[in-house]
């Protein structure tokens, strides 16, 4: 399914991160395998754009390249990475986007789980680029950048308005070089310069404990809904991506889970953490949501036309008995929506927490010549139950069964944790 050419995709640009979604079908297009070649000298355009005003844009290339004063300034490529990129800006979505192919390899990269950069997810609010998500351990979690946050200049330069991934390529650099980010925590607030040192990020997709209640520092085990249940365990599961090595990872975790739930009496459920989840492949959302549903759809498709395309779930379903409660917050994206909402409808698991960030659309990718890659929204993912996450302009998400807010200045205590056991032990 990875190597196929055309796949599909659905991602939030981020900048140590970007969620990459391998669809579980084929898309055949017209233009499947029509590879570009564009002479910018050419004072003709293609057959194809010999209609309407398309000819002007061949024109003013044409013009630059015999008019301009100074020919040392004209790098055709930077010149028709810019035309390509505008084209595709013109339709004023976030996420169908081209990618030099720079960007295109940074991207890559990104899927193995190692990159080099500050490790905060990023996502656009309107014209304000934001951080969804900083990643543990990383220059901008120490930093003490929060989700939520603005991110207003990057190097002294104002970035509201640029496409995202100019501002991912800006942030993105070489371990041990410095960048300086000017933050706003809230609309309204005074911003404020940050200044951080990059590092290699390496990301590991699943984290898992297994623990007594009153043995997890990060709740109070005299919460009224826990002071019975001390000695009482739950198994503990971040989800932090979708990545390379998901399946890998979680083919080990169903494992261990089902194991130690069969061989422990003690064990009330499992709290799925997808929060500050970005997203990452639609296969693997699948896959992950097949090991908790026996059977039914995992995710729908509505294409241009309205038709609505079911994707059932299909695994081993080793956790369909398991209880299970899943934390959301305004980081948790596109897949992860995916699995959250998912496991609502089929009434395996509560939502607890914020509501989630709203990522709703299906984007295929094609590599195209020389490095270079295209992502084009194609289509709307629905929860099983047809609900779509993405109504209005910057997506509704996923509201919470049981809502939740962190205290943020009480960084010992998790609030949202502590009500997701409660939860289970009900």
């Amino acid at each position: 399914m990875k190597s196929q050419k055309l796949r599909f995709i659905l991602f939030i640009f981020i900048a140590g991160l970007i969620g990459y979604y391998i669809g579980v079908s084929k898309i055949s297009l017209d233009w499947n395998n029509f590879q570009p070649h564009i002479e910018i000298s050419s004072k003709e355009p293609p057959p194809s754009l010999q209609t309407g005003d398309a000819s002007r844009m061949w024109d003013v290339l044409g013009k630059i390249e015999s008019s301009y004063y100074d020919k040392k300034a004209i790098d055709k490529e930077k010149v028709l990475n810019g035309a390509i990129s505008g084209m595709v800006s013109s339709l004023d979505d976030p996420y169908t986007v081209y990618l030099p192919p720079q960007q295109n390899d940074n991207f890559k990269q990104t899927l193995a789980g190692k990159f080099e950069g500050i490790g905060a997810e990023l996502g656009l609010k309107g014209k304000d680029v934001i951080v969804v998500a900083p990643l543990d351990g990383s220059p901008a979690k120490k930093a003490g950048i929060k989700p939520g946050d603005i991110i207003v200049k990057v190097n002294d330069q104002y970035i509201s308005g640029l496409p995202l991934n100019q501002v991912v390529e800006k942030i993105r650099g070489p371990k041990g070089t410095e960048i300086a980010l000017n933050i706003q925590h809230k609309a309204g607030e005074q911003s404020q310069t940050v200044k951080l040192v990059r590092d290699t990020i390496t990301v590991k997709s699943l984290t898992i404990w297994n623990k007594k209640i009153k043995d997890i520092e990060q709740v109070n085990d005299k919460a009224s809904g826990l002071a019975q249940a001390k000695d009482n365990k739950i198994i503990y599961i971040r989800l932090s991506q979708f990545g390379d090595n998901t399946n890998d990872e979680w083919l080990n975790v169903a494992n261990t889970v089902d194991r130690q739930v069969k061989s422990d009496k003690s064990i009330k459920g499992v709290v799925f953490d997808l929060r500050n989840n970005p997203g990452g492949y639609l296969n693997d959302a699948v896959y992950i949501l097949s090991e908790f549903i026996k059977a039914g759809t995992a995710v729908m498709q509505e294409d241009k036309n309205g038709k609505k395309t079911p994707y059932p779930v299909s695994g081993k379903g080793l956790l369909t008995e398991v209880p299970v409660v899943v934390l959301i917050n305004k980081g948790s994206a596109s897949a992860s929506e995916i699995v959250a909402g998912a496991l609502r409808d089929h009434e395996r698991a509560k939502l607890v927490g914020e509501t989630s960030f709203g990522k709703g659309t299906i984007q295929q990718a094609e590599d195209l010549g020389g490095g270079a890659g295209l992502h084009v929204t194609i289509a709307k993912w629905l929860t099983p139950n047809g609900t779509w996450v993405g109504n209005g302009k910057n997506g509704e998400g996923l509201k919470p069964d049981v809502a939740v807010a962190l205290d943020k200045d009480d960084q010992s205590h998790d609030a949202q944790l502590e009500k997701a056991i409660e939860e289970l032990v009900k």
